[in-house]
């Protein structure tokens, strides 16, 4: 076990620095200069007034008068010892930026994530308990119809329906638990259609198994069957994606914070994108990245708890019939 988890932390380093190259190189490319961007921001947009001696003093302040690659040495070397440099937009450390943002959108992923949990396993698990069977398809064009609505609508949907028709949620801001309704089941809806899409589809693979037809025989209850002998199975394929859940509920922040004006990593992200403020993105990006790869380690490890007949001398695998079942649903 120990050797594995080297082995994974390892391939996280990589895909770390993988994501701080790619993103260090697409933002130096861009024809457009973050210093310009900066001043002209702050002239009302107008570029033609930016002094050209203050920019080549603000480029020289940044380093970004220097050679790409001594850009890259330098900015790598402060991002080893956790140092992500200066925001060119005002000037603050980045890792205060962050962490001043960080916490309200934890908060929103983590009460989205709950919501998202309760509705998804309650479609998948109504869609196989019930015995009619427009009941059940019903339930089951619930996920597609999640999947394929637009972030944005939905929460302007809720803003016009419970904010404005019916005002019972405030519709901007980050003061209070009311505030965090909205927000929190807009970017609830994607991450709970996928969750019930893959078990549901995992849940009616586990009742078609022998070992369910046993515990039938055995005299086991329908909920006995649904919770202790098919749902601990059904969840492996809901296991593998949590990865892409959490990178839906990251990407769904950036678009959740803009419609609801909260503060947040998503309404810094697009802030940080739209003045090509390359410190700040670049550590916006290792943050989502190392969420992802933690998220992808703990999942890994989970297996072999969830599922026992999931190890190999001691080092968990994630099994052929987990990626069978993933292909399936997504065709």
């Amino acid at each position: 076990m120990t050797g594995y988890v080297t082995r994974r932390l390892g391939q996280a380093v990589v895909v770390l620095w993988a994501a701080y190259t790619v993103t260090f190189v697409v933002l130096y490319l861009l024809p457009s200069d973050p210093v310009e961007i900066m001043l002209a921001g702050g002239q009302g947009g107008e570029q033609s007034t930016v002094d050209p001696a203050q920019v080549a003093a603000l480029r020289h302040e940044y380093g970004l008068d220097e050679p790409l690659p001594v850009q890259y040495v330098h900015a790598l070397w402060r991002t080893l010892h956790l140092d992500f440099g200066r925001s060119i937009q005002n000037g603050a450390p980045v890792t205060s930026l962050i962490g001043d943002a960080l916490p309200q959108t934890a908060v929103l992923a983590a009460s989205a994530l709950a919501v998202a949990l309760v509705l998804g396993v309650g479609i998948a698990f109504l869609s196989t308990w019930v015995r009619r069977s427009w009941v059940r398809t019903l339930l089951l064009a619930l996920p597609p119809l999640g999947v394929s609505l637009p972030t944005f609508w939905v929460g302007l949907l809720l803003v016009q329906v419970f904010s404005f028709r019916i005002p019972v949620f405030p519709a901007l801001g980050n003061q209070g638990f009311a505030t965090l309704v909205l927000p929190s089941v807009t970017l609830a809806v994607p991450v709970s259609a996928s969750i019930a899409q893959v078990l549901a589809r995992g849940l009616r693979t586990a009742l078609a198994e022998p070992y369910v037809e046993t515990a039938r025989a055995k005299g086991a209850s329908r909920a006995r069957v649904h919770l202790r002998h098919a749902f601990r199975n059904a969840t492996i394929p809901a296991l593998t994606i949590v990865g892409v859940i959490v990178g839906n509920l990251l990407a769904g922040a950036v678009v959740v914070e803009t419609v609801f004006s909260r503060v947040g990593i998503g309404r810094l992200t697009v802030t940080a994108v739209n003045g090509q403020d390359i410190p700040l993105v670049q550590g916006l990006v290792l943050l989502a990245a190392a969420v992802f790869v933690a998220t992808n380690l703990v999942v890994d490890l989970l297996y072999p708890v969830v599922d026992p007949r999931i190890r190999v001398v001691g080092v968990p695998r994630r099994p052929r019939a987990v990626t069978r079942t993933l292909v399936g649903s997504a065709s």
